[in-house]
């Protein structure tokens, strides 16, 4: 295997390389490239070498974009409806108008980086200023995933994003509400549609769009538990409904208030439904318009965003009533995996590392309480000591 180095302008190579295929008859590539004469002689000795181990690719006129479409179409089995909006979205508003039109096999790191760093700087699309860094870490992702997919198809030989770090985003701190604003939005609440959702997800820790899809017979008040087996998830193409986030089902154990809230809330419900001249079922949602009718996960945000404004608590989202409801748990030194089980994460490290500002005040309380024992313990020890 042969190559050799052409100048075609100032700067500006032509890496020729000979390939020969079984029956001995020659066919020529081509490179181009930018840089030194010594540059481009490194490089030319490069491609010999790979295509002598094995791991040389052609040269391929696919683009980035058109790559990301057709990583997108493979995508489509692999993730829910709702990631692939995210992933579409992201890619085709964020990445392509960055290196969309870069080809495939040129892509290198630095672009990669240059495109991050124009992203930061002047990357919105309104052009009012930059990207976020937590979504320049999404757009990382993304690219990572795509270009290590045409590694597995032999498009490329290795993954230039992994030699590209993403910026690094500060976790906002979370907002929550301490129990005596817990207590008061319950009753701030009470004769309005909202009492119930908001019961659940800050002393049940349920999640918006297992709210939505919660039924009755998920629901069983003389044992006091309810089951998430389904969560509601909002997409272009309408409400679908599939497993839990974590992909498996709980069981949440109901406190006496939450009981008797949602034993009075089904008697209202069935009501209800009766003036529309429905009949109230184990498959009735929980939470429903007046005539039964499923909610979208949306709805009860722009609900609560209405509720939560007409109080004195502090303007928060939603699903930071779940956040409050973990920090409750905490506080009152539930164990970390009993919260964790409860809340539905995948596993209990996540619960400590989400709810991490809770730790150093459960640590005092934890060392003090030792303390204690061990002085107990002195106490009770005969006087003349160790023998």
């Amino acid at each position: 295997m042969k190559g050799h180095i052409r100048e075609r302008s100032p700067g500006r190579w032509a890496i020729v390389l000979d390939i020969y295929d079984e029956t001995g008859k020659r066919r020529r590539k081509w490179h181009s490239f930018a840089g030194t004469k010594r540059q481009a002689q490194e490089e030319c000795a490069r491609l010999i070498a790979e295509m002598r181990g094995g791991t040389y690719v052609e040269p391929s006129k696919v683009t980035i974009a058109k790559h990301l479409e057709t990583w997108l179409d493979h995508m489509k089995s692999q993730v829910t409806p709702r990631t692939h909006e995210r992933y579409s979205e992201i890619a085709r508003k964020n990445i392509v108008p960055l290196i969309g039109s870069v080809p495939l096999t040129k892509l290198r790191p630095v672009q990669i980086s240059d495109a991050y760093a124009k992203a930061l700087a002047s990357g919105r699309r309104d052009g009012k200023g930059g990207l976020a860094p937590s979504t320049i870490i999404y757009m990382h992702r993304i690219i990572k995933q795509a270009l290590a997919q045409a590694v597995k198809w032999g498009m490329l030989v290795r993954n230039p994003a992994d030699a590209v770090k993403p910026p690094k985003a500060e976790r906002a701190g979370l907002k929550t509400l301490d129990m005596p604003q817990t207590a008061a939005l319950i009753e701030g609440l009470r004769g309005s549609r909202m009492l119930i959702p908001a019961m659940l997800a800050v002393l049940c820790g349920l999640r918006r769009g297992e709210i939505v899809a919660l039924r009755w017979r998920h629901v069983d008040l003389e044992a006091g538990v309810l089951s998430i087996v389904e969560s509601a998830e909002q997409t272009r193409e309408g409400v679908r409904y599939k497993a839990p986030k974590s992909g498996k089902g709980r069981t949440v154990a109901l406190s006496a208030t939450v009981r008797e809230e949602l034993r009075q809330h089904r008697l209202r419900q069935a009501e209800e439904l009766l003036s529309f001249g429905i009949r109230q079922d184990e498959a009735t949602f929980v939470y429903a318009q007046e005539d039964g009718s499923p909610l979208q996960p949306r709805t009860l945000t722009h609900a609560w965003a209405k509720a939560i404004a007409k109080t004195d608590l502090p303007r928060i989202r939603f699903h930071d009533l779940r956040h409050a409801h973990a920090t409750h748990l905490l506080q009152s030194g539930v164990h970390p995996k009993v919260a964790s089980e409860r809340l539905g994460h995948s596993r209990v490290g996540v619960t400590l590392d989400i709810y991490s500002h809770v730790l150093p005040g459960m640590q005092e309380d934890a060392a003090s309480r030792v303390d204690e024992a061990l002085q107990l313990a002195l106490r009770k020890r005969p006087a003349e000591g160790i023998r």
